[in-house]
């Protein structure tokens, strides 16, 4: 019988490790998912960051990856591994609600194309986690379900809309998810959690058969503990998908091998105007700190400038009329069953003008053709991915999407790479004083995803920030 402190270690063993243990067979996928679904019992009170535990389909899932590794068919790095998805992504007979009372009992017949990548992977799939309703928000606490907390506090919100996938990963009660990020939504609760967060190139991965918050600006990715891990996922989930309208075409490397290149020639650009403005203390310090790290691993620093202001607005109205598209018919037959806070915002949608929402498309199209002159002189961008820690739960008040200050704030360094369309990833880059993560972002030219991963991990590697455990465990 394996001590609490044995069972800890196995859960903590990052993605990458584990599947060497289960290729060669040193470790069994029954004995691991066990493991996990064991923790998940034990955390979610605290945490909530399950909807749904499909336990019973895990096990069966663990035999047969068991039972296959035996007979030498071993699939590849996921076979075996218990992971976690965002309850956005349609899963072929397990209830995908979107964290909302309008989808509390959907149950699709048709797995999305992420889903039955990572099933043709063999990843054990464990669970829905948590999120913020719809995906329309950041604190992932305006769900049906109960809102998330962050296993660093337990006081504190997990981020969002990905909240519950964040806290399950940095928790130890999955070894890698999948999220979405439509402003940030990946890359944020990632930041406050502790752990990578990767939002790929638009189009790179195929987002058939997630529930959409906007086509437009919709991105799906992985979350993890190591950026190995995060190259892992990505390489099993990205590719073409020919019905997949906002799918693109492109080459998809390996991305596990990328990151042995050493990063020495890499241009390293930093853009402080907009991206470093209102910057708590607590997150300017280590983020400057790891630019110095950044320094001297690659072939030097230079300051850059990126159009990023004031193009919120335009993004908000495009979010919010291709929001609204999907919503309309379902507001219409039961608008009482969404939350408060995302039905106003659904609605709001619904004022803005044709004309005013083919001029914002425009616009970003434009945006996403010029931004990239700025990879002339560097070759990737680092920000802080959150200019704010997050939040007490305590101080959200009868809109718990948070204040408006911190709504604006909470995606000001993340919602512009959404527009450009940009590979964009955040890696734990220190602690405040009372130990609450901070995230640092670092991003590259459509397509080069192997690129940031590269540099990532590089930086990763030169630290330990990634190695902590928070305080739950």
């Amino acid at each position: 019988m394996q001590n609490s402190s044995q069972t800890n270690d196995l859960a903590f063993l990052s993605l990458t490790e584990l599947s060497e243990l289960i290729r060669s067979r040193k470790v069994s996928p029954v004995e691991v998912t066990r493991n996990i679904l064991e923790r998940i019992e034990k955390l979610q009170p605290a945490l909530n960051a399950y909807i749904t535990v499909t336990r019973d389909v895990a096990m069966k899932s663990a035999e047969e990856a068991e039972s296959e590794i035996q007979q030498k068919k071993w699939r590849g790095p996921l076979h075996g591994v218990p992971v976690a998805v965002k309850d956005l992504f349609d899963t072929a007979g397990i209830k995908t609600t979107a964290g909302s009372a309008v989808f509390k009992d959907r149950v699709p017949d048709k797995d999305a194309e992420v889903i039955r990548k990572l099933k043709a992977a063999g990843a054990v799939l464990v669970g829905k986690t948590n999120m913020h309703e719809f995906a329309f928000g950041g604190s992932s606490l305006v769900t049906y379900f109960g809102g998330v907390h962050n296993p660093w506090d337990l006081g504190r919100i997990a981020g969002g809309s990905s909240g519950g996938s964040a806290a399950a990963v940095a928790a130890g009660l999955c070894y890698g998810a999948l999220g979405s990020d439509t402003a940030g939504s990946i890359r944020n609760p990632a930041a406050y959690c502790g752990i990578v967060g990767h939002k790929p190139t638009y189009g790179l991965v195929s987002t058939r058969g997630v529930i959409p918050l906007s086509w437009t600006l919709d991105h799906v990715g992985p979350m993890t503990r190591t950026v190995s891990d995060t190259a892992l996922l990505l390489e099993a989930i990205a590719g073409y998908d020919p019905e997949e309208i906002t799918s693109v075409r492109m080459d998809v490397p390996n991305y596990t091998a990328a990151l042995r290149a050493r990063p020495t020639s890499i241009r390293v650009g930093v853009a402080h105007d907009f991206f470093f403005e209102g910057l708590e203390p607590e997150i300017e310090t280590p983020t400057n700190q790891a630019l110095s790290v950044l320094q001297k691993m690659t072939a030097g620093i230079t300051e850059v400038t990126i159009s990023a202001r004031g193009q919120e607005d335009l993004r908000a109205l495009v979010r919010a009329v291709e929001a609204y598209a999907y919503h309309a018919e379902f507001i219409r037959k039961s608008a009482e069953l969404y939350q408060p806070e995302t039905l106003g915002r659904l609605r709001a949608g619904a004022n803005v003008g044709t004309v005013a929402y083919i001029q914002g498309r425009q616009q970003i199209e434009r945006t996403r053709r010029s931004i990239g002159q700025v990879f002339r002189t560097v070759d990737i961008i680092v920000t802080p991915t959150c200019p704010v820690g997050p939040p007490r739960i305590a101080d959200f008040g009868t809109d718990r999407n948070g204040s408006p200050d911190f709504q604006t704030r909470n995606i000001q360094n993340t919602s512009p790479f959404n527009v450009y369309g940009w590979p964009s990833i955040s890696v734990p880059c220190g602690f405040t004083r009372s130990g609450l993560p901070i995230g640092l972002q670092i991003s590259g030219p459509l397509g080069a995803d192997a690129l940031v991963l590269q540099v990532a991990h590089a930086y990763e590697q030169a630290t330990d920030w990634h190695k902590r455990k928070p305080n739950i465990v």
